[in-house]
């Protein structure tokens, strides 16, 4: 599922860049996005659900303690969108102050800014009824959720053919905002049809609640000090016109098959950590994480060969239509090919993250977080005025494995975690496999769409049974 919103998601980018290309107008809607999704990422699928899903299955999956925690959920999401909405030119100007340049364009940003933070409330319960049903092993429904917002989109945009760009821009805010209210309707649905009876409840004020809170709060400045990061680097970007989407649209891709291995990797690890870890099973623990890592590892590597070698065909032949330009094709493809390293280490530390997060250790990811995505801030401040927007993708590689590196270290320390020579060898010969193919696809001229098509699919086939070979052949341990 996870898998097949980023396809859908895929289309809906292209059709963002021909309708909208890379420049004011997919600035201002790229902006106001952000907001929605960086409170989603704290409040929601962040620090919430990873705190909140080891409580439920300690807690023998209590329907009063899920009714009390949504109950408080609600009333938090309620107060924040009335600050946000209240302080919409206020944020927006600390968001993107290079937009004050463009008359109108930080006016425009504050309008839709305020329509798609509605979007907030939704998608944050969204969230935690997702949480409540991967509790329960249930991931089907939840990974659909962001499918059904980007058909909506794709629906919005289709409407090009009848509107100006700019009412379009109107409509597509409109349509994030509906798409949040259906995904909470079904959503609950589902969980009704369980016979679970989650509700909205007055709030109450007890020791479970207090630890929730006490936690979140730990979480959330690691959390916000990641968000802080990146209003820092959007920030910092507004100032070079177009550098907001380029680096949106670098991000997408480099995203792309860490969302289908990696963020798939660590929602079931999640559940299933938290069980053996309940049970004191440390074999099982060890086990999952080597097997996770090794697979996906499998999986994820040749996808850096493949976003390095083929950055720049990708981007022509996905989005250099209508409005996009071929210099905003060569600006995203260098940024990617920069960001791309930076999979590995994003895909180790959801593993790591998730063990001490399951261990309900919520101190040891905030105090990582706090160290590394500092660091980032202060190479995308220094390095700006010598490369421009590619400061951003050069702290984001140096962040990952800095992150990485604390947290392997940290639950090393612990005993949370134990890797297996059989995954190093494995993940050596899975990268000189793929750096091999991939310097001999960087000698063949991709010319044309169903070229690389060709080379996508002739890459796979060479590497997909070699690796699958090789990772039977290396002992697990």
């Amino acid at each position: 599922m996870t898998g097949i919103s980023r396809i859908f998601g895929f289309v809906r980018d292209m059709l963002i860049a021909r309708v909208l290309g890379a420049g004011r107008l997919s600035d201002i809607f790229l902006a106001a996005f952000k907001l929605p999704n960086l409170f989603r990422d704290l409040l929601g699928e962040g620090a919430l659900s990873a705190i909140f899903i080891p409580m439920f299955t300690d807690s023998k999956k209590d329907e009063k303690f899920a009714k009390n925690v949504f109950s408080w959920l609600a009333l938090s999401l309620l107060a924040i969108a009335l600050l946000f909405e209240i302080f919409m030119p206020l944020v927006i100007w600390v968001l993107a102050p290079g937009f004050d340049a463009d008359p109108g364009k930080m006016q425009m940003t504050v309008t839709i800014s305020r329509i798609m933070f509605i979007y907030v409330i939704f998608v944050c319960a969204a969230a935690f009824l997702s949480a409540v049903l991967n509790a329960f092993s249930r991931f089907l429904l939840a990974a659909f959720m962001p499918v059904l917002l980007n058909i909506m989109l794709i629906g919005a945009l289709l409407l090009s053919a009848f509107y100006a760009p700019v009412t379009i821009l109107y409509i597509m805010a409109c349509t994030v905002v509906l798409s949040g209210v259906i995904q909470v309707a079904v959503l609950w649905h589902r969980i009704r049809r369980r016979h679970f009876g989650l509700r909205l409840i007055i709030p109450k004020w007890t020791p479970g609640i207090k630890s929730i809170f006490k936690r979140m709060s730990i979480s959330i400045v690691g959390s916000g000090f990641y968000q802080i990061t990146i209003i820092v680097g959007t920030l910092v970007a507004s100032f070079q016109s177009g550098a907001v989407s380029w680096l949106y649209y670098a991000d997408r891709i480099v995203q792309l098959p860490f969302a289908m291995i990696g963020l798939a990797v660590g929602t079931v690890l999640m559940s299933s950590i938290s069980n053996a870890l309940s049970e004191k099973n440390m074999r099982s623990v060890y086990i999952q994480q080597n097997s996770s890592m090794r697979r996906s590892l499998m999986l994820l590597i040749p996808c850096v060969a493949g976003l390095v070698v083929l950055a720049e065909p990708i981007i022509k032949y996905l989005f250099e239509y209508g409005a996009w330009t071929a210099a905003s094709t060569h600006a995203v493809a260098v940024a990617i090919m920069i960001q791309a390293f930076v999979l590995p280490a994003m895909l180790v530390s959801q593993i790591y993250s998730k063990t001490l997060y399951a261990s309900q250790d919520v101190k040891t990811p905030v105090k990582t977080s706090m160290v590394s995505l500092g660091a980032a801030a202060v190479i995308y401040l220094g390095a700006f005025p010598l490369i421009g927007y590619l400061a951003i993708p050069v702290g984001v590689v140096a962040s990952g494995y800095l992150k990485n590196y604390l947290l392997g270290r940290a639950c090393r320390k612990r005993g949370l975690v134990k890797i297996y020579r059989g995954t190093i060898h494995a993940t050596v010969a899975f990268g000189v496999l793929a750096g091999v193919l991939g310097a001999a696809l960087w000698c063949i001229p991709v010319d044309s769409i169903w070229m690389l098509a060709a080379a996508i699919c002739g890459f796979a086939a060479i590497y997909l049974p070699a690796a699958f070979v090789i990772n039977r052949a290396i002992k697990a341990k």
